[in-house]
């Protein structure tokens, strides 16, 4: 399904828990597709500079999505993990591209503004993930990196 459906949510800054560094800027609250009691934060965009693999590859008891943790880089705890394989039934239900997940009990998340800092930032409104920066803060305000 296409990542559009999900076009009108919010964009969220996505921060560790445990250190409060900021992990990711393009975050999404979304489900685990295999339990949707399971909420958690999502990304379309390998979160660089802020966090790093742990670990080897796993399985999953519901799936067979490949997963490897990870972990941010400042403190070291583990505040997810990346979907390296995703197995054909998880691509073939209604997802929205993200393939970093972090767990929601590790991060905190705050929704973006839109660059008029009046309004919040939705999904559609973000440039697409081929023409966007890597992952960072250089596009936030100071206001906003600080909520």
């Amino acid at each position: 399904m296409s990542t559009s459906t999900f076009k009108n949510r919010c964009v969220t800054l996505v921060c560790c828990k445990f250190c409060d560094s900021l992990l990711c800027t393009r975050g999404m609250k979304a489900v685990l597709l295999s339990d949707t009691k399971v909420e958690l934060f999502s990304t379309d965009i390998p979160p660089h500079s802020t966090v790093d693999f742990v670990a080897s590859c796993y399985c999953t008891e519901s799936c067979k999505c490949r997963l490897k943790d990870i972990a941010c880089l400042k403190c070291g705890n583990v505040v997810g993990y990346h979907v390296v394989a995703p197995c054909k039934p998880c691509l073939l239900s209604c997802n929205n591209g993200h393939f970093w997940m972090f767990h929601s009990d590790s991060v905190s998340a705050v929704n973006r503004l839109d660059p008029s800092g009046l309004n919040l930032l939705l999904w559609g409104d973000l440039p697409e993930t081929e023409s966007s920066e890597d992952e960072g803060t250089g596009d936030l305000s100071e206001e906003e990196y600080i909520r």
